[in-house]
């Protein structure tokens, strides 16, 4: 799809062209309804303004829409095109060795205890060392900060889904 296309959809196809970008219903609807854009620059930076405009539910209602590091499938229902995306975006797993894995799933169901949400990451370019090594890290935060970095590196996965979204 072009940006062109996009800006040119009725808003409700818009906004479920939007919703494989980015899994907030308020995010998908905000967005479609500053369409036109002038270029994908104009976009991303559109995409980020009405993202930190956002609630902590909303947040957490993207994050719902991913599949958990090292998972191939979200427990929410994403279209074929995001689940696309997200396993390219974890490339860095199909490397991982059982020990790996078995590490991160337990590392995930921690995080998720500690939290109520899953681990998010902008995995893209990641091995899954690194992404084990986030996530550790990550689990000594005060919820507080950690919803920040969660909702930042969302923000990160959103820009870039964008692109590939319109770069027909």
């Amino acid at each position: 799809m072009t940006l062109a296309e996009l800006n040119a959809l009725p808003r409700y196809r818009a906004e479920s062209e939007l919703i494989q970008c980015c899994g907030s219903r308020a995010w998908a609807r905000n967005l479609a309804r500053r369409r036109p854009f002038q270029n994908p620059g104009r976009l991303i930076r559109a995409s980020s303004d009405v993202w930190w405009t956002l609630d902590e539910s909303d947040w957490r209602e993207a994050f719902a829409a991913h599949p958990r590091i090292g998972a191939h499938q979200s427990a929410v229902l994403s279209a074929a095109r995001a689940q696309t995306w997200s396993q390219q975006e974890q490339s860095g797993m199909r490397r991982a060795n059982d020990g790996i894995i078995a590490d991160l799933e337990q590392s995930n169901q921690k995080y998720f205890g500690t939290f109520g949400y899953i681990f998010i990451v902008c995995a893209t370019g990641k091995t899954a060392d690194e992404m084990l090594t986030i996530l550790k890290s990550r689990l000594s935060n005060p919820p507080d900060q950690e919803i920040r970095i969660a909702a930042e590196e969302q923000d990160k996965i959103t820009r870039l889904r964008l692109e590939k979204l319109v770069s027909a």
